[in-house]
């Protein structure tokens, strides 16, 4: 019985996830940077008031806010000090790597693979930085007490926006950005999958590319 084509597809496809995955973690760092950069110019650019600064720090970031909390120095002394939020960006970015071994499992050329990546590269980024940055807003209107939900009050942001920010960056963009980038740039592909007889007009029957360019 002939392999059908979708269940080779998958199966190659859950084959290379591990290394993608491997890949992706190893190199956290400079693939969180682009992140890091976006989310700073949106975050200290569109809302000054409430940031001051986001720095990288490893595959993490921080972002200093102006919230003035009480604070505890580690030879135990307290104080008042900015509000610094420490973030997580990879909790974000597992798109890369789904999207990593769906494209390496499917059969294109080596040049066309190479420009899926860069505009892949380019949508999770965005919506990697979509993501912290709500989580920015979600850790300072409900994980910074009375003060943070002022601040968001003042700076007129409903706390149910920011909720569903959250959700939505969290929860559905990094699993629907890979599959639907992929199947927009595999449109061709996957129509011989869907109609796997059907042949080009005007051409015979012959030998099956091997690769879609």
């Amino acid at each position: 019985m002939k392999e059908s084509p979708i269940r080779g597809l998958g199966l190659r496809a859950l084959l290379w996830l591990p290394l993608s995955f491997f890949f992706w973690f190893y190199f956290a760092s400079p693939l969180v940077w682009p992140v890091v950069k976006l989310a700073k110019l949106g975050l200290v650019t569109l809302w000054p008031d409430l940031f001051s600064d986001v720095v990288q720090n490893g595959h993490s970031m921080e972002v200093t806010t102006h919230l003035l909390v009480n604070q505890v120095a580690p030879d135990g002394r307290s104080g008042i000090g900015e509000l610094v939020l420490v973030q997580n960006p990879l909790l974000y970015g597992y798109s890369l790597p789904l999207f990593s071994g769906l494209a390496m499992a499917t059969p294109i050329s080596a040049r066309t693979r190479l420009a899926h990546f860069a505009v892949a590269l380019s949508v999770i980024w965005i919506a990697q930085a979509l993501g912290v940055v709500a989580e920015a807003f979600k850790m300072i209107a409900f994980n910074s007490g009375a003060a943070g939900a002022n601040a968001i009050t003042n700076a007129g942001i409903s706390p149910d926006v920011i909720a569903l920010g959250y959700q939505f960056g969290y929860l559905i963009l990094p699993a629907v950005v890979p599959v639907a980038l992929w199947l927009g740039l595999n449109r061709k592909f996957i129509d011989s999958l869907v109609h796997p007889d059907e042949e080009p007009s005007g051409r015979g029957a012959g030998p099956s590319a091997g690769t879609q360019e």
